[in-house]
């Protein structure tokens, strides 16, 4: 049994998240040099942030942003993160990620965080977008998962989008491998989309998705862009598949001529 239960909002441990913030984030801040904008666009009260996922399973961008969050805002417009039950129920990343915020995803979950004010993480295109071909590393790819947009019409809260560069340069991925997770047994039962075939440090060739690599020294941009309200929410909303898939389309528009711009800014500015 994992010592916390995955979907109790009551492990977010303020003391945790600041030992984290002292300690940890310098060390990120000094290998990636992130460079993280728009935080005074974090509108109050409740709602979805949305990112484009990036880094396999070692998602440290994730930290950088948070960071830039609570230094700036606090811990009110900290969000908590939706992860996966197999990873948050893993020993060693359950004591770990549970009082940094990270709870179960489900929309049972968000209800409650927004119920109660706060924010949420999401990155909806899961493995689709963790493992992207390093080809596409600068494209937004969200897959068929339209769930966090019902979810947002449904709880009538904004979107918030939040968009990155440079992070997917952490590992090579040479292939996302979706021919694989469909044929792997162990990939089905972990509800794996993608199996991805990758180049990391120290591993070399890495056949399996890799739980933990040495990432490579790439500078991180990140940015979040102008909250995205919608005219019609709601339960009828969230069920209308037209309207969820407009939305859909509006944001992920929005979040691709983000990361555009991001990317151009980093171009400019030198990778190394």
């Amino acid at each position: 049994m994992a010592p916390f239960d995955l979907d109790s909002l009551e492990n977010r441990d303020p003391v945790w998240i600041q030992r984290t913030y002292d300690y940890a984030i310098p060390l990120l801040r000094w290998y990636f040099r992130p460079d993280v904008r728009g935080i005074e666009r974090i509108p109050p009260g409740p709602g979805l942030y949305v990112g484009n996922h990036s880094g396999g399973m070692l998602s440290l961008d994730t930290f950088t942003f948070f960071a830039a969050v609570y230094e700036q805002r606090g811990l009110d417009d900290l969000p908590y993160g939706m992860a996966h039950e197999v990873a948050l129920g893993f020993p060693g990343l359950n004591e770990v990620l549970a009082p940094l915020g990270a709870v179960r995803a489900s929309h049972e979950n968000a209800h409650r965080v927004f119920e109660a004010g706060h924010k949420v993480m999401v990155y909806p295109g899961s493995d689709y977008d963790a493992f992207r071909p390093y080809r596409d590393r600068n494209r937004v790819i969200f897959g068929p998962r339209r769930g966090y947009m019902r979810l947002a019409l449904r709880e009538r809260v904004p979107i918030i989008p939040v968009v990155t560069a440079g992070a997917h340069e952490m590992l090579i991925v040479l292939t996302d491998g979706q021919w694989i997770a469909r044929r792997l047994p162990l990939a089905r039962w972990v509800r794996a989309k993608a199996w991805p075939i990758s180049i990391t440090i120290p591993w070399g060739l890495t056949l399996v998705p890799p739980l933990l690599y040495v990432p490579r020294r790439v500078r991180f941009f990140q940015e979040v862009l102008e909250p995205i309200r919608f005219e019609h929410t709601g339960a009828e909303a969230a069920a209308d598949d037209a309207w969820v898939e407009a939305c859909h389309r509006r944001v992920l528009d929005a979040m691709q001529a983000g990361l555009d711009t991001l990317v151009e800014r980093r171009g400019r500015a030198g990778r190394g």
